[in-house]
């Protein structure tokens, strides 16, 4: 997975991320990404999200009245990874995990990567999830590849990439996110009858936070593109970003979202797409479409 060639990467940076990155296989092929996976527990035992369980078995799972619940990667798995990752040759590693509002990940790598002497570790609080980790590793690697400089990347667009990223997602349900406790900033809507779907972010603290409701689920891809769109305005012309979107049981409709936000926003610099993991699974159930916009310049 992992083929190491330092031709396009001199530097020897290794990526690290979780499982909450939302990466294909395919997207991480030739790429110096690595994945720590998020622990799900169930009725029957424990499980690695995306290695032994994947979204489609805890929408399985939920649909036939169980509540899988998450917990942090072991500390081993975490040792492990560092270990490879420098046995691979690497010297320095980029780790950008999922928010520390949801997770402990982050400052559970955070304290192996201080205890390294060999190799230099930057760890960052994506304050994010799903798309919004996994657009910035993939722009970080392009950046890799262009040879911006290891300070620079540490120092100044990693956070830069981080501050400017905006990931949103439709909820097709509170149940799961009120039954596993993580709320966190969402208001709880009373309107379930009235066929309310909220709109979800992040707060500025890492936190779910609700953005916007609409009606009926075939609103959500207005919506979302209106969201996208109100972002693009606020920056001004002549800012260059990325895009992507997501799905949780939800390809078709994902399809169409692109086709939409690609003809709306033309001036993207790449766009990617993505499946939701099982662990945000866990919170926030199937019938998921999610949309991301990422600026490049600050001003």
């Amino acid at each position: 997975m992992n083929d190491v060639c330092f031709d396009r990467n001199p530097q020897k940076i290794a990526l690290l991320t979780d499982s909450c990155a939302d990466l294909s296989a395919e997207q991480r092929a030739g790429t110096p990404i690595f994945v720590l996976p998020l622990k799900i527990r169930c009725r029957d035992g424990e499980f690695s999200d995306g290695v032994d369980i994947f979204a489609s078995d805890i929408y399985a799972r939920q649909a036939a009245g169980e509540l899988p619940q998450t917990s942090l990667p072991d500390g081993g798995s975490v040792k492990d990874t560092l270990d490879h990752i420098a046995a691979l040759g690497y010297e320095k590693v980029i780790a950008i995990h999922l928010s520390s509002g949801l997770s402990g990940t982050y400052n559970m790598v955070r304290l192996q990567g201080l205890a390294r002497e060999d190799l230099e570790v930057a760890v960052f609080d994506s304050l994010s999830g799903s798309l919004g980790i996994g657009i910035t590793l993939l722009q970080v690697w392009e950046d890799i590849q262009a040879g911006m400089p290891w300070d620079k990347l540490v120092e100044q667009r990693v956070p830069a990439l981080i501050r400017n990223t905006y990931p949103y997602f439709s909820v097709d349900t509170l149940e799961y996110l009120q039954k596993g406790g993580r709320i966190g900033k969402i208001t709880a809507l009373a309107g379930t009858m009235l066929n309310i779907k909220p709109l979800v972010g992040f707060a500025a603290d890492g936190q779910l936070s609700s953005v916007a409701k609409v009606r009926g689920r075939k609103a959500v891809q207005g919506k979302l593109l209106e969201l996208l769109s109100a972002r693009v305005a606020e920056q001004g012309q002549g800012r260059r970003y990325n895009l992507a979107v997501a799905n949780g049981g939800a390809p078709e409709e994902m399809a169409q979202l692109r086709q939409t936000i690609a003809a709306a926003l033309p001036e993207h610099l790449h766009f990617w797409q993505g499946e939701m993991d099982a662990t945000l699974s866990v919170y926030i159930g199937s019938g998921v479409l999610g949309a991301c916009i990422q600026f490049l310049d600050e001003e």
